[in-house]
């Protein structure tokens, strides 16, 4: 059994799978620039809402999913903290979780995940939690990716 320790989530530790995006500590605005990555001429930008039933930790994880072709934003509408869990692509096409990192955001904080990362399906460590999500579909296979896990995986408590 692989079990992860979560970190705190921060946009240092989490640059080599996209951007971490904070509001702002005082009323303000803060743009971040085009960071919804599209790899596919011709396709859409959606916009949807997830609703998840959240976990307690440890948890163990499942699978894992990656967006080829799109960055793929997720942003917390309610006060959630949640669970962000990622990995490196193994060199052929195949997500490697022996080099997994778990991170845990808080409220305030919303991933985008860099097009071609490889992600565990939306994790909220609260009762439940509510995301926005922006990611460039088009409505066909090439839209998601989804990899059942072969070794026994999850994340622990943090230290």
């Amino acid at each position: 059994m692989i079990t992860l320790k979560p970190r705190p989530l921060s946009a240092a530790t989490f640059a080599p799978y996209g951007h971490v995006v904070s509001m702002p500590a005082a009323p303000d605005r803060i743009y971040f620039g085009n960071l919804i990555e599209n790899r596919r001429p011709g396709v859409g930008l959606g916009l949807s809402c997830s609703r998840v039933i959240g976990v307690a930790l440890p948890c163990r994880l499942t699978l894992f999913e990656r967006h080829e072709f799109s960055a793929q934003a997720f942003l917390p509408m309610e006060n959630t903290r949640y669970l962000v869990t990622v990995c490196p692509d193994d060199g052929q096409g195949r997500p490697d979780p022996v080099r997994a990192e778990a991170f845990i955001a808080a409220p305030d904080q919303g991933v985008v995940y860099a097009a071609g990362t490889w992600h565990h399906p939306m994790t909220a460590l609260s009762p439940e939690g509510r995301f926005t999500v922006v990611m460039w579909a088009n409505n066909d296979a090439a839209d998601e990716e989804l990899v059942p896990l072969e070794l026994a995986m999850q994340v622990g408590l943090p230290d």
